[in-house]
């Protein structure tokens, strides 16, 4: 046995550009990211997926549909695997949030928002619920949000919450990979799909740092 998961982020939207954060707010992609996400599921096809499971915030949802469209599988929609919820901190920028929350902007908890350890255990829930229905040696894609994939993936490879921060982000429209064998899981790529460049996410600042 030898189940797969790609954990694929959804390409670029304006607010990815602006550095708003996004949260649950559901923002389309721009023409980048459209065409970000048509790159990225040529490539995407050629793995030949079983199943294309993606969060129901149509950036997400957008961007899996162009690899459905090559493959000819269907999209299914999952809530749980949404980005983290932002609270008050949804459509405003990072210098608009240190200037106004400058405690909970150093420990990026936003007011009315998710707690990181609820998205690491409803996403990382969501992704072993998916791949249970895999058959053996089977391979499923998982569009979903940077932070929210980036804290999945760390609670599904059972990662001590100290060391959560080890794990890069994701870019827009790259992809992370899990296997899942007799010893359990463990990662075979992270943030594929592209040479290294900025990043822009509702991530923590440290893990979302742009990389000029």
């Amino acid at each position: 046995m030898s189940r797969r998961v790609v954990c694929w982020r959804h390409g670029q939207t304006l607010w990815n550009v602006e550095h708003r954060f996004q949260g649950h707010t559901d923002i389309p992609l721009d023409e980048t990211g459209v065409a970000q996400a048509r790159r990225a599921a040529s490539l995407l096809a050629a793995l030949r997926p079983s199943m294309i499971v993606s969060s129901d915030l149509r950036r997400a949802a957008d961007t899996a549909a162009a690899l459905a469209e090559i493959t000819g599988l269907e999209v299914i929609l999952d809530k749980d695997l949404r980005e983290r919820g932002g609270g008050e901190w949804e459509g405003l920028t990072r210098e608009q949030i240190a200037a106004g929350w400058p405690r909970e902007y150093a420990s990026w908890e936003a007011p009315g928002g998710e707690l990181v350890t609820d998205v690491a255990d409803r996403v990382s829930a969501a992704i072993r619920r998916w791949a249970a229905k895999l058959d053996d040696d089977g391979l499923l894609v998982i569009a979903s949000h940077g932070a929210a994939l980036r804290l999945g993936i760390a609670r599904t490879l059972g990662l001590p919450e100290d060391l959560w921060s080890a794990l890069g982000g994701l870019s827009n429209c790259s992809w992370s990979v899990l296997e899942e064998g007799s010893k359990g899981w463990r990662l075979l790529e992270h943030n594929a799909g592209t040479l290294p460049e900025p990043i822009s996410s509702d991530d923590l600042p440290q893990a979302a740092e742009d990389r000029a």
